[in-house]
């Protein structure tokens, strides 16, 4: 399957080289509004470097990987699906839930394949939670604890255009809920504070954030993400149900644990999301190649992204006016 990456930064990089590393696809153009970050993600992976025309008029090119900014995504994805692509494309689509869904007519009208990179889902440890939760190893599920936290807050020039904790930290929580309860949600309660950086505060967003979800059987989710953890990037998800427990841990540097009179002490947790959702990245790629290839809907979908859009709107709202926020 050969590709067009749209996007040459950070995610390009990984998505590119995932892509160029598999025996079954390959990256053949890299489109990038800095020429010198193309050229350089072109080079490490045998492509060359084109514009987004080149890689939607290209008919040797099946898929995209959009990897751009986020005000570019519903652009390029409805521009994607009118040429006949295949999609893969970062998240969020859009931090409009009516853009989103604009969007999402497009994409089915021309019935294109498009996969929304929330790559927490295809984490080994936290696909394997998901997968005994549903062979019933818990019984019915109860209580789901989602904590994610950064090891350090971005600069607030990206705060500013991020959509806020809400929309761009958060949202890969409100998928894993989803994902990890298994139904849709209809209550969210959110509390969030500017405990971290007072200019994030002013910048109109929060730092430190609790949000309490609740879906219509009664199974209730409880989200904490802050933007600093001294000890790495602490990402854990545990469930409880009524024949017990099954839980994720954070992955650290290394396994080794030293014990002695002072207790017991072990290596500091991972300290970037590329590190540790490694595999992960790698996974999704190999889900979205599969389905395109076998024809069926790649997971996650358009739907699930526009669902989690909807959360991190309703959890904002929440927080803004301290009340709960019922969806339809």
């Amino acid at each position: 399957m050969r590709f067009g990456v749209i996007g040459a930064g950070r995610i390009g990089k990984i998505h590119g080289g995932n892509i160029a590393r598999r025996g079954d696809s390959a990256v053949a153009l890299v489109a990038d509004a800095d020429d010198g970050a193309a050229q350089a993600l072109a080079a490490a992976t045998g492509a060359k470097v084109g514009t987004v025309e080149d890689i939607l008029a290209a008919k040797d090119i099946e898929a995209v990987a959009i990897c751009s900014p986020t005000d570019t995504h519903a652009d390029l994805i409805e521009r994607s699906a009118k040429a006949g692509k295949a999609i893969f494309c970062e998240k969020p689509v859009d931090l409009s839930a009516e853009r989103v869904r604009a969007c999402l007519e497009v994409v089915k009208a021309h019935k294109a394949k498009l996969m929304i990179g929330f790559n927490r889902r295809f984490d080994p440890n936290f696909a394997s939670l998901r997968r005994r939760i549903a062979e019933g190893v818990i019984g019915a599920v109860e209580i789901v604890q989602i904590t994610s936290r950064d090891p350090g807050p971005p600069p607030i020039s990206y705060i500013e255009r991020s959509g806020g904790l809400f929309r761009d930290m958060m949202i890969h929580d409100f998928d894993m809920a989803r994902f990890v309860l298994g139904e849709e949600i209809v209550a969210v309660s959110a509390f969030g504070s500017s405990l971290v950086d007072p200019a994030i505060g002013k910048a109109g967003d929060v730092d430190t954030a609790v949000v309490i979800l609740q879906t219509k059987s009664g199974k209730v989710c409880e989200i904490s993400n802050s933007r600093r953890a001294t000890y790495g990037y602490d990402q854990r998800v545990e469930a409880h149900g009524s024949d017990g427990m099954v839980s994720a841990s954070n992955i650290r540097e290394t396994t080794v644990e030293h014990a002695g009179a002072h207790g017991f002490t072990a290596d500091k947790v991972l300290n970037f999301f590329l590190e540790r959702y490694d595999a992960a990245y790698r996974s999704e790629l190999d889900a979205f190649v599969k389905a395109v290839k076998a024809g069926t809907e790649p997971q996650p979908s358009g739907h699930d992204g526009l669902q989690a859009l909807l959360l991190a709107d309703a959890a904002y709202q929440s927080w803004k006016t301290g009340q709960t926020v019922r969806l339809g």
